[in-house]
């Protein structure tokens, strides 16, 4: 339990230290902006903090800075992890984010339309009318 706190507060730290990328994304993801959906940020799964998630569509977005070339193998266990748990992960550069924001969404987006969605939705995340 004990770690399970120290992670939790490492994702708050996360947080409050987000880099210009995750701003961005952030400023198209939240208050469910992003075609209905529920994001959230530096979150808990597992022994991992992602730094974004629809739970309920089990879609896991990171992006990764330039010190991900260097932990590949890191990433890669990760991932394996994450798609255990049921969740697909997509994964986008600093640069991505920051140079091609339109093309990112739509990745998201598409990914968003393939994705299995529960039925019903969750409440709070019901399409508008």
């Amino acid at each position: 339990m004990q770690h399970m706190e120290t992670l939790k507060e490492r994702a708050k730290s996360l947080r409050t230290q987000a880099t210009p990328a995750e701003q961005k994304l952030w400023a198209i993801l939240r208050a469910h902006r992003f075609d209905g959906v529920k994001f959230t940020r530096q979150i808990p799964i597992g022994r991992y903090i992602v730094d974004f998630a629809a739970r309920s569509r089990k879609l896991a977005i990171e992006i990764d800075g330039d010190t991900h070339s260097r932990q590949l193998d890191y990433d890669a266990a990760r991932t394996r992890f994450l798609q255990e748990q049921g969740y697909q992960v997509i994964r986008f550069t600093n640069a991505e984010v920051m140079g091609n924001i339109e093309g990112v969404a739509e990745a998201i987006a598409t990914t968003l339309r393939v994705a299995p969605s529960p039925n019903p939705l969750p409440q709070g995340e019901r399409a508008s009318a």
